[in-house]
């Protein structure tokens, strides 16, 4: 049996590189797979802390009333608002500030620097109201948002609902993952998980027999400065880098929930990390800060080889 044609789209949005594989006779490849990509655009727009013009920044500069947003914007604050609860604030979207403290302050791949208004570092998800009736979010103090560690993955889930007609695909945002069926053999997709310590070397390969699944990993080796990781401890008062971990990898139904469970996890390490994703019934692999792997079966779809096969 021959391989099914595959057709591959790349471009380049949130700071990173975006790329798609659509799988099986599709006349209409390119329209389908711009349709997706288009989504990567609209909530870098809506959800940057970088442009002063974001919905998310211009939300950013009230307080203390309930402000309208749109549907993307409201979705991708309850879904943050969701894991922070579920994480007791180790994953925590009011960061902002102190994210800006350790230097992380302009796009990773180059611009201006941000220049932050009045804020609260001791701000928590806690001063973040939702009203769902309304669509409208109230900032209770001077916070700084920070939806980089669950927008990405949402973004992910959009441009896997805009090809919902495609049965085989898979889509990449800088190292984080969603596949859906099989690939061009007609095997099941299998992805390897890099080695936190070693860019070279493999961790781990998986496989999943899901119909759909996601995969994003939070790691302490990809983006740093002098004084830190971006990995941020929400529960310390100062700004701090989380230093439990040194790499998590989740695997769930959704890109947007892997992404913010990852970073949960990442923050409270392996125990606390691991009880979390077994609670939230995902599967993961958590390299603790002393580089022992634990591994979680929460969902139970995926197959893990630790190491070099």
């Amino acid at each position: 049996m021959s391989d099914l044609p595959t057709y591959e789209f790349v471009t380049t949005a949130m700071s990173t590189t975006i790329s798609l594989q659509l799988v099986g006779e599709l006349h209409d490849a390119p329209s389908r797979a711009a349709d997706a990509l288009g989504w990567f655009d609209l909530v870098e727009r809506s959800c940057s802390r970088f442009e002063q013009s974001s919905e998310l920044m211009r939300l950013t500069h009230t307080r203390d009333v309930f402000t309208p947003v749109s549907p993307l914007l409201f979705e991708v604050l309850r879904v943050a608002h969701s894991v922070a609860a579920a994480s007791d604030g180790a994953f925590d979207p009011a960061v902002g500030a102190r994210v800006h403290a350790l230097g992380f302050n302009r796009p990773w791949r180059g611009g201006a620097a941000i220049t932050l208004e009045r804020h609260d570092t001791d701000a928590t998800w806690r001063d973040i109201t939702l009203d769902e009736a309304a669509c409208a979010v109230r900032l209770e103090r001077p916070l700084q948002l920070d939806l980089g560690a669950i927008a990405k993955g949402f973004a992910i889930d959009l441009a896997a609902r805009a090809l919902a007609a495609v049965a085989h695909c898979a889509i990449n945002a800088g190292g984080d993952l969603l596949y859906r069926g099989r690939n061009a053999k007609g095997d099941p997709w299998r992805t390897a998980i890099v080695h936190p310590r070693d860019e070279r070397a493999r961790l781990a390969t998986l496989t999943c027999e899901a119909a759909e699944f996601a995969v994003c990993t939070s790691g302490d080796y990809v983006r740093r400065t002098a004084r830190g990781h971006h990995l941020v401890d929400p529960r310390q008062r100062e700004a701090t880098s989380a230093s439990h971990s040194q790499s998590v990898t989740v695997v769930a139904p959704q890109a947007a929930i892997a992404d913010g469970l990852a970073t949960a996890a990442f923050v409270l390490g392996p125990d606390a990390g691991a009880a979390l994703l077994q609670a939230q019934g995902v599967d993961g692999c958590i390299v603790g800060a002393d580089g022992a792997v634990h591994m979680v079966r929460g969902w139970g779809c995926t197959e893990w080889s630790i190491g070099h096969e």
